[in-house]
């Protein structure tokens, strides 16, 4: 009965992956970059470095991806793509000297950068998921 659960629960997530708008899919990005970075911080704290390298992993590669993923004909694209190279730094730096400073100070963007996202959305009037 489990699995059938579990089974559900993956297709759920993988049709709302594929029915998301664009702007649904960057939310979901930085709640996962997010998400990553919180499991990452206490890891680091109890000393758990293997969980917290690959949390911060995965969370670098979805900033890796939000910059990747920049259209360049926006003006804005230059600030996201300089606020994005900021936040990879301090996911490097954190994984590196397994710093928890330099994780929460690139959790605190991503927050802001979700924060600003969602306003951007809402003031659109794009759906959110």
């Amino acid at each position: 009965m489990n699995t059938m659960l579990n089974n559900a629960a993956l297709a759920y997530g993988s049709r709302k992956v594929e029915t998301a708008s664009q702007a649904e899919l960057t939310l979901m990005l930085y709640e996962g970059a997010i998400k990553f970075c919180n499991i990452a911080l206490p890891a680091i704290e109890r000393r758990d470095y293997e969980k917290a390298n690959l949390n911060i992993q995965k969370a670098r590669n979805i900033v890796v991806e939000l910059q990747s993923t920049l259209n360049h004909k926006y003006p804005i694209a230059k600030e996201f793509d300089v606020i994005y190279d900021y936040i990879f730094h301090k996911l490097v730096d954190a994984n590196m000297k397994k710093d928890a400073g330099a994780l929460e100070e690139a959790l605190a963007q991503l927050r802001d950068m979700r924060d600003t996202w969602k306003e951007v959305m809402r003031t659109a009037k794009m759906p959110t998921a």
